[in-house]
């Protein structure tokens, strides 16, 4: 890893630790839910895994009915 990114332009100080973090929060960023990412990471505590929360930048959808479902509602009508 260190030889790798001694070929990058990166200046900020990076560990193995740091790709945990980047993975944890590219699973929030796609759709996995907290408490599946805090049994993954096999954090203890929940308070712990959403300290990610902040970091990911997760789009949300509409709330809408669940007869929505029925007639196929657009999927691309309900983001925010």
């Amino acid at each position: 890893m260190r030889e790798n990114l001694k070929k990058t332009s990166i200046t900020k100080e990076v560990n193995l630790h740091s790709l945990r973090h980047s993975y944890a929060t590219y699973l929030l960023e796609q759709g996995l839910n907290i408490v599946t990412l805090k049994e993954l990471l096999g954090h203890t505590n929940i308070t712990t895994t959403m300290i990610y929360l902040h970091v990911a930048q997760c789009s949300f959808k509409k709330p809408h009915s669940p007869l929505d479902t029925l007639y196929n509602y657009p999927e691309n009508e309900d983001k925010v």
